[in-house]
């Protein structure tokens, strides 16, 4: 669907919001707290990316979206084309909303962790459980007020429920094992930023018992080490046709089918977002997302091709 820029401003150091509404000013498509969109863009020098951005808004309001896009150093493109070249008035091209990062059911308790540009997803989720009258916290955790996407925003609207965290002011540095202490034991715990806060935060929970069911993240990116000294080629089997696909140690499941003719849905290509998500019918997976959860790793069942490879052979996929 097309959309248009209606509004475009620095919300914080390196950040900018953008405001999308349809075209024709009539209501967008409904969607959740935690939900993202796909984003079709063109970089300068003319190639095409597609990349996700969380939904920011009141999920109530759908006259509008919400994007709140930090400008990465180290942009492939996509950060860098939102900041640079998209304007006020711009028509884009936009997916419908999916969500990957849902809340639980009403009635919970719920702790929600940002670190940085991670609070838009969370923007939306306080809303949302504020409207519902749950019990929640929301703990945001910046380098500096500066840096500080929405920050008025949110003391105007959920001061009794928010702790900031600013590492430039005494005290301020983010404690995830404090922050946990105070939990109590049924809480929902989500957390969505940079991948070394995820990880404190995430470790933190584990370590104080939250139960994996109870844990919910939305990575903006891989930073995972990868050690791909000892890489090798595997073959994919494409189940519907039986065609087999030589990967080699170079290429990724994803470029191997496109090269032989099978595009597979992708956005991320990092093991984020989990558009790419296929089933494995037989074959052992060499896990290198960060999108699936521990068990969903160890069950062997899925895969995110755009980023995971096989450490068997071959590899048969519900392709």
């Amino acid at each position: 669907m097309q959309v248009r820029v209606t509004a475009k401003w620095q919300e914080a150091e390196d950040i900018v919001a953008l405001e999308l509404s349809a075209l024709d000013g009539a209501p967008l498509p409904v969607f959740e707290a935690g939900a993202h969109i796909d984003v079709h863009l063109c970089t300068s020098s003319g190639e095409a990316l597609v990349r996700s951005y969380s939904l920011a808004g009141n999920p109530s309001d759908v006259t509008r979206y919400e994007l709140g896009v930090l400008r990465e150093p180290a942009s492939r493109g996509g950060s860098a084309a939102m900041h640079e070249q998209v304007n006020e008035g711009d028509v884009l091209d936009i997916d419908f909303p999916a969500n990957h990062f849902p809340l639980a059911p009403m009635g919970q308790r719920h702790a929600l962790f940002a670190g940085g540009i991670g609070i838009t997803p969370m923007m939306a989720m306080a809303t949302t459980l504020q409207a519902r009258g749950d019990v929640f916290s929301l703990h945001y955790a910046v380098r500096s007020r500066a840096r500080a996407a929405y920050l008025g925003r949110l003391q105007s609207a959920f001061a009794g429920a928010l702790h900031l965290h600013v590492d430039e002011e005494a005290g301020g540095h983010f404690d995830a094992q404090a922050a946990m202490a105070s939990l109590a034991p049924d809480t929902h715990v989500y957390v969505c930023g940079p991948q070394v806060f995820m990880d404190a935060v995430l470790g933190a929970a584990r370590a104080a018992g939250v139960p994996e069911s109870h844990l919910h993240w939305e990575f903006f990116s891989n930073d995972a080490p990868v050690h791909q000294a000892g890489d090798g080629g595997f073959d994919v089997i494409i189940h519907s046709s039986g065609q087999s696909i030589r990967v080699a140690a170079d290429q990724t499941i994803v470029q191997a089918c496109a090269a032989a003719g099978i595009d597979i849905l992708v956005s991320c290509e990092q093991g984020v977002c989990g558009t790419c998500i296929t089933s494995i019918i037989e074959g052992t997976p060499d896990h290198r997302d960060v999108y699936l959860t521990p068990q969903e790793q160890a069950d062997g069942a899925l895969i995110l091709p755009c980023c995971s490879r096989a450490k068997s052979a071959q590899i048969v996929l519900d392709l």
